[in-house]
């Protein structure tokens, strides 16, 4: 497996080995002794897939506390995913990364906590996968705008089709210091 590691502290970028032949591919998604070996060494305790269409965008998304940390990839179609570091105090508070998942390339993206997540269909459609470390607790969810100017993220779609909770999310410099994470929490 091949393993890298972005400009953002924890975030990883991971291309599972792939056996493939005349038949198809096999490849392992998850083995908790060899992603804790490359820098993932938490316990997931929930699993979630979303099926979406071109131009969906979801996010950016987050909880605080109760923190999620996530391994991300697509079981069909193709997204660009995007993680924001969101915790105060961090020398990459603000800064974003963003990585093409796809049926295709098989990559994963391990997000840690305190990062803010989101990604946009790229494909027809897209079947979106992730494991979380903490469960789905919905009075700690915090939202950032898709378009936050100050974040400056390079979608490669201008008009995307958002949810209305997703519409209703502000930009990071207009949230309570005290509703997001620190770096270290």
């Amino acid at each position: 497996m091949k393993v890298s590691r972005t400009t953002l502290p924890g975030m990883l970028v991971i291309e599972p080995d792939v056996f493939g032949d005349d038949r198809g591919y096999f490849l392992e998604t998850w083995a908790q002794r060899r992603y804790t070996d490359i820098g993932v060494p938490e316990i997931f305790v929930q699993d979630n897939v979303s099926f979406s269409r071109r131009g969906i965008l979801r996010g950016l998304h987050l909880q605080h506390p109760s923190g999620q940390g996530k391994l991300v990839y697509v079981l069909a179609g193709a997204v660009w995913d995007v993680a924001v570091d969101v915790r105060i105090g961090s020398p990459t508070f603000g800064r974003w990364v963003a990585a093409e998942l796809s049926v295709e390339n098989h990559r994963q993206v391990y997000i840690p906590a305190g990062f803010a997540h989101g990604y946009c269909v790229v494909s027809d459609t897209a079947l979106f996968a992730y494991k979380c470390t903490e469960a789905y607790h919905r009075e700690t969810e915090i939202g950032v705008a898709w378009n936050d100017p100050d974040l400056a993220i390079e979608w490669p779609i201008a008009d995307p089709h958002l949810s209305a909770k997703d519409q209703s999310f502000g930009r990071l410099a207009d949230i309570p210091r005290d509703r997001l994470p620190s770096l270290g929490s």
